[in-house]
């Protein structure tokens, strides 16, 4: 009897050995790179046994919680600059490339039906076009039955590096938005009927339940939620749709290399296939963590990510970081995070 006793403690035992050699990394930030981070997640404690806890709350928040240094890191699509990464003693690297798209609530309008400018873009936005069949919208869109009808618009009413990429784009094709909302994170709304939501998920919910609306998504949203996108004219001139493709384009002639921190935006890129509000979803990492074994954790589970979880981003049309950028990160950033 003690014999069977002491045996079925020391399997006791073992599991809990077990079980504590299982690594639980936390993560905090953008809702734009939410969906493939889950894909990653999933498959990743699936070969590793170590899991991630990520939250999706925002860009802004996830910056405020890797300097409350209660995550093992931050993720956000508004990059911080070199300066800001120096002074609170942090690196900051790239991990996967997506889009942000309009998208509207119209009766009998399907996805790509409808076709803008980023000036006209602006001017919804702003509210200097306030019904769907103003002139500016219907000569774009000969054909489409576009309604005498209010627009509202969606925005996040959370600090977001999707909001800081898309007005970001804004500012750069109308000067009346550059002077009046500028780009941010955050900006004050100028239009008359506008509506805030949380998050990706929190836009996405609200233009699919309020009718004649307009909103902005990363476009994994917009896909998951069969949602109506825009498609829009490039700086070359061209009209595109969005997708994994045009989202490269935009990307293709980056130097990462070039710039503190890697922080660079991809809108209104030049290139014929370029989708004009492309962006780039950043980890922030101390280079001194205060868990060591979790931040080594976290760099295995991007470099798995980079090297195996290609497929899964381009499946949700999200665009992988090239492997030069990727062995860039590894023998230039992540050699400056201490782990041992």
């Amino acid at each position: 009897m003690l014999k069977i006793k002491t045996w079925i403690a020391a399997i006791g035992l073992s599991a809990v050995a077990v079980s504590s050699m299982a690594a639980e990394m936390t993560g905090a930030g953008a809702s734009f790179p939410y969906p493939v981070y889950v894909k990653w997640a999933e498959a990743y404690k699936a070969k590793t046994g170590h899991s991630l806890n990520y939250q999706s709350i925002g860009s802004s928040g996830g910056i405020k919680q890797i300097k409350a240094k209660t995550v093992d890191f931050g993720a956000t699509d508004a990059p911080l600059t070199g300066e800001e990464l120096e002074k609170d003693g942090m690196v900051q690297f790239p991990a996967v490339i997506g889009g942000v798209v309009a998208v509207v609530n119209i009766d009998g309008i399907k996805p790509g039906q409808i076709r803008l400018t980023g000036e006209v873009l602006a001017d919804l936005f702003s509210g200097a076009i306030a019904k769907w069949n103003d002139k500016r919208v219907t000569d774009l869109n000969p054909g489409v039955a576009l309604p005498d009808a209010a627009i509202t618009v969606v925005h996040r009413a959370d600090g977001s590096g999707t909001t800081a990429v898309f007005t970001s784009y804004l500012t750069k094709v109308n000067a009346n938005w550059k002077s009046t909302v500028g780009e941010g994170a955050a900006v004050k709304w100028p239009a008359a009927s506008s509506v805030g939501g949380k998050g990706n998920e929190g836009v996405s919910a609200n233009v699919t339940r309020i009718k004649n609306s307009i909103g902005y998504v990363e476009y994994a949203y917009a896909k998951k939620n069969n949602m109506a996108h825009v498609n829009l004219r490039n700086l070359a001139g061209q009209y595109v749709a969005p997708d994994d493709e045009t989202f490269a384009a935009a990307s293709a002639s980056t130097d990462w290399s070039k710039v503190p921190g890697m922080g660079i935006y991809l809108t209104n890129a030049p290139g014929a296939k370029s989708w004009p509000i492309t962006g780039a979803s950043f980890i922030l990492m101390y280079k001194q963590p205060t868990n060591k074994e979790n931040a080594a954790e976290v760099i295995k589970f991007f470099d798995y990510a980079f090297k195996e979880g290609k497929k899964m981003a381009t499946d949700l049309e999200y665009v992988p970081m090239p492997d030069a950028t990727t062995d860039y990160i590894r023998k230039n950033v992540w050699n400056n995070v201490s782990v041992k």
